[in-house]
């Protein structure tokens, strides 16, 4: 480049400021400083703020109403608490996997007998509160029903007090099972009035009433080249409800997502006598078959397999195809573990 267009380009060259770097520094700072302290941008609508914080006051009244008619414990208002971080979860956060029947009443009463148990047990009080919170987190890990308000139950059994302590292991059924059945059919009969978040997530179709867009055939099986951070915002306010991940994790979940779908092909190579797969399709799409004979050639026509049908609702039940066109339908091979079957990882 000249001197002439180097002159030129120095006399137009905007002037900064020290006052509008010293902005653009705060700037930066806070944003680096929210996402430490992991402050989502996940936008939800006032309405959808007001419906949860409603259904909460409505969950925890009429536990108190209970706990107060048929218990009869002063230090059932301890557990009260644990219930009031299950309302959180149950109708601030509907849909989310912390939130449904099963890690709502398996996480606590799991811990409730697990709390129970170490304050049976475990005649040190901190020792044996520091067990009941750890032990849950295990449980609930290996039962697969993770629910957070859990570990507040657990505690509340060791340090609840003597009243607590005098129920034994009726503490599972009242007032554990009774707070939870009472909390599960508010969440239920308060969050079905409004279609966009039933509870449970499985009643939460996205029918004709929904009012999220719905995608094409074509549209739905289309993967852009990239998706920046704003899309991901804008699909969350179409949600309009908290998402228990952030962006960040939701897109690195989708790129994986898609680096898992690009790398699962199979060859004719891969397609062996024996071998069971799976298409890797959703619902009634989904199936499982297994070659059960072959007439391999070197011609790729000619190069034949016999497959049954041992799982799925599928119609094609048996057929003879090429290898190739086996390899096409199938999307990875799947290998059994005891009686479930799991998908194998292509090396």
């Amino acid at each position: 480049m000249s001197a002439w267009c180097l002159a030129r380009l120095n006399r137009h060259k905007p002037f900064t400021k020290p006052h509008d770097e010293k902005v653009s520094f705060m700037k930066k700072t806070l944003h680096t400083l929210k996402q430490f302290l992991g402050i989502t941008q996940a936008p939800v609508s006032h309405s959808e703020k007001i419906l949860s914080a409603l259904g909460g006051f409505i969950a925890i009244f009429l536990l108190i109403i209970i706990n107060q008619t048929f218990l009869d414990l002063p230090s059932s208002w301890a557990l009260v608490a644990s219930m009031g971080a299950s309302a959180v979860l149950l109708f601030a956060i509907p849909h989310g996997a912390l939130s449904q029947p099963w890690p709502l009443f398996g996480g606590n009463l799991s811990a409730a007998f697990i709390g129970v148990s170490c304050a049976l047990f475990i005649d040190e009080p901190i020792l044996a509160a520091s067990c009941a919170v750890g032990l849950t987190i295990l449980a609930m890990y290996y039962l697969k029903c993770i629910h957070p308000p859990g570990g507040a139950t657990a505690l509340t059994a060791v340090i609840g007090g003597e009243s607590i302590h005098q129920l034994g292991y009726q503490f599972l059924i009242t007032p554990v099972l009774l707070n939870v059945l009472a909390i599960f059919a508010v969440a239920m009969m308060f969050n079905y009035i409004f279609h966009w978040r039933r509870y449970p997530a499985y009643l939460n179709r996205h029918d004709a009433l929904s009012p999220h867009p719905k995608l094409s055939a074509l549209e739905a099986t289309q993967t852009p080249a990239t998706i920046s951070h704003d899309d991901f915002i804008q699909a969350l306010k179409q949600i309009d409800s908290f998402v228990g991940v952030n962006e960040d994790e939701i897109k690195r979940i989708f790129e994986l997502a898609n680096y898992n779908a690009v790398h699962s092909h199979l060859t004719a190579q891969d397609i062996h006598l024996g071998g069971v797969y799976s298409n890797g399709q959703v619902n009634k799409e989904w199936s499982m078959r297994q070659i059960i004979d072959e007439s391999p050639n070197e011609n790729p026509d000619k190069d034949l397999v016999i497959f049954k049908q041992i799982s799925g609702q599928q119609k094609t039940r048996s057929d003879c195809i090429t290898r190739s066109e086996f390899a096409q339908w199938a999307k990875y091979p799947m290998i059994e573990e005891g009686n479930n079957w799991k998908r194998q990882d292509i090396q």
